[in-house]
C-alpha cells in the first residue's frame, strides 16, 4: 500500500496533487490574511515556497504522504490553500492529516469541511486504514474547535512536541478518529455540506 497521486473531488473543492503549476497560486493563498505571521501555525512564507514544494515531493517519494493543492470550485477553481496525508505508518494502518492552511476568504466556508470528507474517506474506504490523527497547537483553539466539529476525538496533549520557528516550545494537541467513529463521523459531515 502506498499514496498514489490521486485527484479526489467534491462539489466545493477538488484535491490535486501539489506540484509547481499550483506554486502562484499557493503563493496568493497564504497571503489572503498574510498566514506566515499567524504564530499558532506554520504555513511557508511565499518566498520559501519552493522548499515547502520541494520537501512535500520528497515526503511523498519517502512514502510518508501525499500533499494536495485545495482548490475552490466555487472560485474559478482558485487554489485556496493545502492539505496533506503525513507521517504515514502504513504498516499499522495510520496516517495524520494535516499541514492545512486556507486562505482567509476561504476560511469557515465548506472547502475545508469538504476536504477532509474526501481525505478521510479515501483512507479509510480506499486505503482500508484504521486510524487517522489530526494535530494542532494547544494554543490554536480555532483550529481545535474545528478538529472537534468534524467528530474527531481528542486524545490528549503532547507536551513540548515541538519547536515553532520562533522558537516557542508547543504542545500540541492530538486528535483521531478510527475505522469505528468513521460512519457517524461521515454522516456528521456530509449533513454540515447538505
Amino acid at each position: 500500500m502506498s499514496f498514489e497521486p490521486v485527484v479526489l473531488e467534491g462539489e466545493h473543492v477538488r484535491l490535486e496533487p501539489l506540484d509547481g503549476r499550483h506554486k502562484e497560486g499557493l503563493c496568493q493563498a497564504i497571503s489572503d490574511g498574510e498566514l506566515w505571521n499567524i504564530f499558532v501555525t506554520i504555513v511557508p512564507h511565499p518566498d520559501d515556497i519552493d522548499q515547502f514544494l520541494a520537501n512535500a515531493k520528497s515526503a511523498h517519494e519517502r512514502g510518508e504522504g501525499l500533499a494536495f493543492a485545495t482548490i475552490d470550485r466555487t472560485n474559478n477553481d482558485q487554489v485556496a490553500g493545502s492539505t496533506r496525508f503525513m507521517n504515514a505508518n502504513l504498516s499499522n494502518k495510520r496516517v495524520e492529516i494535516g499541514f492545512t492552511f486556507l486562505g482567509k476568504t476561504c476560511q469557515r466556508s465548506p472547502v475545508n469541511t469538504e476536504a477532509k470528507l474526501l481525505m478521510i474517506t479515501h483512507a479509510f474506504e480506499t486505503l482500508g486504514l484504521n486510524r487517522v490523527e489530526l494535530m494542532t497547537d494547544y494554543l490554536n483553539t480555532t483550529s481545535r474547535q474545528a478538529i472537534l466539529r468534524l467528530g474527531a476525538k481528542e486524545e490528549g496533549i503532547l507536551r513540548n512536541h515541538m519547536v515553532m520557528p520562533d522558537g516557542r516550545e508547543r504542545d500540541s494537541v492530538l486528535f483521531s478518529i478510527v475505522k469505528s467513529d468513521w460512519p457517524g463521523v461521515k454522516q456528521n459531515l456530509t449533513s454540515k455540506l447538505g
